[in-house]
């Protein structure tokens, strides 16, 4: 979920340290990019060593080393979230009071991306007037703060001041990039990509459908708070991480997929195109060509959009597409009605950027109430707006997403 982001993990000398080489491992197997900056004191907890070999990058420690490159510059120019975990009285005092005395505090004051903190303490020095005071300006200046938590403290003591766990710290560090959660509790299913209908064992029928709308959907649910299942046909794109992922192959295998998996979830968007025909017999052996002429009968798929329509359940949402060459708006209201949709997210494929196999889609989302033209935009933000007009017909408000 976090992938191609920059992160810049700052580590301060509490015997929470520990726990960032934790952080460090979970953040990367998220897909970001990881450097990290220790204090002085850091390094007494944990070696630089560690935290180099997690992230596959240097640790950062010395402002003096002799270097072209003004590192806290740098550092503060290359991350999309500067995170400080564990952050200690110590260190919250200095951000406050804008104290800049080694690389970690110098890079803070020089970052303009979102700041995440993970305080550590004592309990006692955590309820300190200082502590809460530094607390208060650091929140007032935007700063986000995830915990502290009650637990063994260092000390021996069971009390507040314990740093928040990685896990939930990856989550704050989630909700920085994607603040809107209006899908939290609801399950979506979406099907995305072609299908391969096979002829011979090394002949196939197929369609231009590339998946990535589908994708752009499933992604963007994840990121509000759903949880989702991709039902994927065949594509050459990245299987994203965060969801349940089931591969298909052929429209009958669609079919079972989505009719299994629909009944459960809040909201299925059908994104994919299953083949509306397929050979009628399937050779075991490769179909050797002889000259002439060679005759394929088809015959119809099962309907998937009908047969979902058929089943929708009370309360639950379907959303489908009509991607048309003509006569767009009147087939995808007809197609509305047909398949017993509550919203069709129509398209002409002959203009422009609307097409297949591109990164940008121009919709119109029609529904029984009424149909909202889009501009050309890139997938990512027509699945947002999908989303959005899903929300409004559930009868929730929508929250645009950043």
């Amino acid at each position: 979920m976090l992938k191609g982001r920059h992160v810049l993990l700052g580590v301060t000398g509490g015997i929470a340290a520990y726990k960032a080489a934790d952080l460090v491992s979970r953040i990367k197997k998220q897909g970001a990019d990881v450097r990290v900056v220790l204090t002085r004191h850091a390094c007494e907890f944990v070696a630089p060593l560690t935290f180099e070999t997690l992230s596959g990058n240097r640790a950062y420690m010395d402002s003096f080393e002799r270097k072209f490159e003004i590192e806290h510059i740098a550092l503060a120019k290359w991350a999309d979230v500067f995170v400080i975990a564990p952050a200690t009285a110590n260190c919250l005092g200095k951000f406050a009071n804008g104290i800049a005395d080694d690389l970690l505090s110098t890079t803070f004051m020089a970052v303009t991306c979102p700041i995440l903190m993970a305080p550590a303490m004592n309990a006692n020095m955590y309820r300190s007037a200082a502590a809460q005071a530094n607390l208060a300006i650091l929140k007032r200046r935007g700063v986000r703060m995830v915990g502290p938590e009650c637990g063994n403290l260092a000390c021996g003591d069971q009390d507040i001041g314990r740093m928040s766990e990685p896990e939930t710290i990856l989550k704050a560090i989630d909700k920085v990039f994607y603040p809107v959660r209006d899908l939290e509790g609801k399950r979506v299913l979406v099907t995305a990509g072609p299908t391969v209908e096979r002829i011979d064992p090394v002949r196939y029928l197929t369609n231009r459908s590339s998946g990535k709308m589908g994708y752009e959907l499933a992604c963007a649910a994840r990121n509000r708070g759903a949880q989702v299942t991709l039902i994927s046909g065949p594509t050459n794109l990245e299987i994203p991480k965060g969801m349940q992922v089931i591969r298909v192959e052929s429209s009958a295998q669609l079919c079972e997929a989505v009719l299994a998996n629909g009944p459960e979830n809040h909201i299925v968007l059908q994104a994919a195109a299953p083949a509306d025909y397929t050979p009628e017999t399937v050779s075991n052996t490769k179909i050797k060509k002889d000259g002439g002429e060679m005759t394929l009968k088809l015959v119809p798929t099962r309907d998937i959009a009908k047969a979902l329509g058929e089943t929708k359940r009370p309360g639950q949402l379907f959303v489908i597409f009509a991607a048309e060459t003509n006569d767009v708006l009147e087939n995808a209201r007809a197609k509305l009605v047909k398949k017993n949709a509550d919203l069709v997210c129509a398209n002409d494929v002959t203009q422009k950027g609307a097409g297949f196999a591109c990164d940008t889609n121009i919709l119109t989302l029609i529904s029984r109430e009424d149909a909202r033209s889009l501009p050309l935009m890139s997938k990512k933000e027509a699945a947002d707006e999908i989303l959005n007009r899903v929300l409004e017909l559930m009868g929730k408000p929508c929250a645009t997403q950043m």
